[in-house]
């Protein structure tokens, strides 16, 4: 199914459609010592290590059959090229997409994509391989938020189809990053940064108004941690 995934922001006291972006994107690479034949890293002027641009691919997985530990804490935690950050699952809330993406994280789903989208002050959005914006990993899950609930800087939600009902899930990830970016209780809460949000911050200001990434952030690995 072709995912278009709509979310809003107040802007002027009206609501202004955020649709996302389709494409991929290119990036910049690493340079090579031609005479010792060993690679070296340039940084870009945001801190972050230039690289190009993972190859676009399809992945899809069965959906998970076993829940998580009740007892147990997990995180997640994300390395990428601009640093890493930690992401502590929010069970009680959301068990269903908790697993999940545990699930995904434990076989490699999210290591070598990039976050597609990003929207200086609203939100950084990734979980995508195909790196359009209309992918998944072929089957949903979901957990219904409360109307209550409310998308603040670190918050950690699940991207959806205007379609889809509340709560709906796939692989599509957003973090949010502004202050408190008004959305409906639409999106299941998945978790929060509890680790490296300056490192979020530091990505959700590589974007522009199209809502384009203006340099390449990739997701090199998501490891899966427990406390308790």
């Amino acid at each position: 199914m072709n995912m278009r995934i709509v979310v809003a922001v107040v802007v002027a006291g009206g609501l202004l459609a955020l649709a996302i972006a389709l494409g991929t994107r290119s990036g910049g690479s690493s340079t090579s010592d031609t005479t010792t034949g060993a690679s070296t890293t340039s940084t870009s002027a945001s801190g972050c290590e230039v690289v190009t641009a993972p190859a676009p691919a399809e992945r899809t997985e069965p959906k998970p059959t076993d829940s998580l530990d009740p007892a147990t804490i997990y995180t997640l935690t994300f390395a990428t090229n601009c640093g890493s950050f930690t992401v502590t699952l929010d069970q009680k809330q959301s068990p269903n997409t908790a697993a999940s993406l545990v699930s995904l994280a434990e076989k490699g789903f999210f290591d070598g994509t990039v976050f597609h989208r990003i929207v200086p002050g609203f939100v950084i959005q990734g979980g995508d391989p195909t790196q359009t914006g209309t992918s998944g990993p072929g089957y949903s899950t979901v957990d219904k938020p409360p109307a209550s609930a409310r998308y603040t800087h670190g918050v950690v939600a699940m991207a959806k189809t205007g379609a889809d009902p509340a709560g709906s899930a796939g692989s599509q990830f957003f973090i949010v990053t502004g202050a408190d970016v008004q959305l409906p209780a639409d999106y299941a809460i998945v978790g929060t940064v509890t680790k490296g949000l300056d490192v979020v911050d530091r990505i959700g200001t590589l974007g522009d108004q199209s809502e384009q990434p203006t340099e390449v952030v990739e997701i090199t690995k998501v490891t899966v941690g427990t406390n308790g």
